[in-house]
């Protein structure tokens, strides 16, 4: 892989932060977050307050990013109009996810700030994630493109099974591997790539590097997961912006424990428990840690995290190099090596 002509290998790709990737297209970032505010207004004045709040709430901004890269990287012009208004209404989507994840997750705090439904309640969060939703498809027609609405169809049906699958499944200790990795990329991974097949549509990409494109955000927004997933254990409530260890005590069993339960049986009952008192007083968060740590359970989650790493930078090869398509290869590294 090269960059500016010369050759890097993973190891200094390692070392290439995250602000080195975003800076690339900070320009094009900073008219997202521009764009976001504009589609946020609104004539009712609740939403015009809910929206620049949930702008302000920050965020990563990943998928408005993939979007851009893969724009660029197929020799479009990411800092195109059309390009960064699709870039919003990814933003707009994730954002959409998570103020209906809060209400369902009974969630106070994201990103160390009260979340719509602990400010306003669970009507107005709902009501706000839909209107988020029906903005993001409003703002999309404008392309006049079917393709492009008939992957944003695809994905938002996607992401709903995903929540109805992870309901049935709230509170089960014997979620199985297959269950969990089909949560996960409805919830998650088809978001991130259908960003990266959008970027590739708009950038006038050929057939192969439009699904090259697919394939790769599947498999970083896999990644992505099962990274959130670890960190859930070994981050501290600072680092993460919200309760650590709290995805089990919402009922949501993870890579980590389904290995776990693999390797030592006895600790099903460990699991069930927690799951069934909703807290970590007669099982501590730190014996289910110590638990997990001693039987590589952590380790193997964060190894097959790894994997898909992997196939996310292998699929980049159908792309012409340039400096977006090393940014692209650097994401999966930024991915493994966040801390929240």
């Amino acid at each position: 892989m090269t960059t500016s002509g010369n050759i890097i290998t993973l190891d200094q790709e390692a070392q290439i932060s995250a602000r080195r990737i975003f800076s690339l297209i900070a320009n094009d970032l900073a008219q997202v977050e521009l764009e976001f505010e504009r589609q946020a207004r609104s004539n009712v004045q609740v939403i015009d307050y809910l929206g620049e709040y949930l702008r302000a709430s920050g965020g990563k901004r990943v998928r408005p990013a993939l979007t851009i890269l893969s724009n660029y990287a197929v020799g479009g012009d990411g800092a195109r109009y059309n390009s960064i208004r699709m870039a919003t209404v990814m933003e707009f989507l994730h954002t959409a996810t998570l103020v209906h994840d809060d209400i369902i997750d009974k969630a106070d705090t994201r990103r160390k700030r009260p979340t719509v439904n602990a400010l306003y309640g669970n009507e107005t969060a709902v009501l706000m994630g839909d209107w988020l939703y029906m903005s993001a498809f409003e703002t999309s027609l404008a392309e006049r493109s079917l393709p492009i609405l008939d992957i944003l169809t695809r994905v938002t049906r996607k992401m709903t099974e995903g929540e109805l699958l992870q309901l049935t499944l709230l509170s089960d200790a014997d979620v199985t591997e297959a269950q969990y990795f089909d949560v996960l990329k409805r919830k998650t991974a088809y978001l991130f790539s259908a960003s990266c097949e959008i970027g590739a549509i708009l950038g006038g990409a050929d057939e192969n590097q439009q699904a090259a494109l697919r394939d790769y955000g599947l498999s970083l927004g896999t990644a992505f997961q099962l990274i959130d997933d670890v960190l859930d254990f070994t981050s501290s409530e600072e680092t993460l912006g919200k309760a650590s260890g709290a995805d089990l005590l919402g009922g949501k069993v993870t890579l980590p424990l389904i290995y776990l339960r693999e390797a030592d049986p006895e600790t099903r009952e460990m699991i069930q428990t927690i799951l069934r008192e909703g807290t970590y007083s007669s099982v501590r968060k730190q014996d289910l840690l110590d638990a997990i740590m001693r039987t590589g359970a952590l380790d193997r989650a964060r190894a097959r995290a790894d994997e898909y790493a992997d196939d996310a930078r292998v699929v980049l090869d159908q792309l012409p190099e340039s400096e977006y398509t090393d940014s692209l290869r650097a994401l999966p590294t930024y991915i493994l090596d966040r801390d929240r």
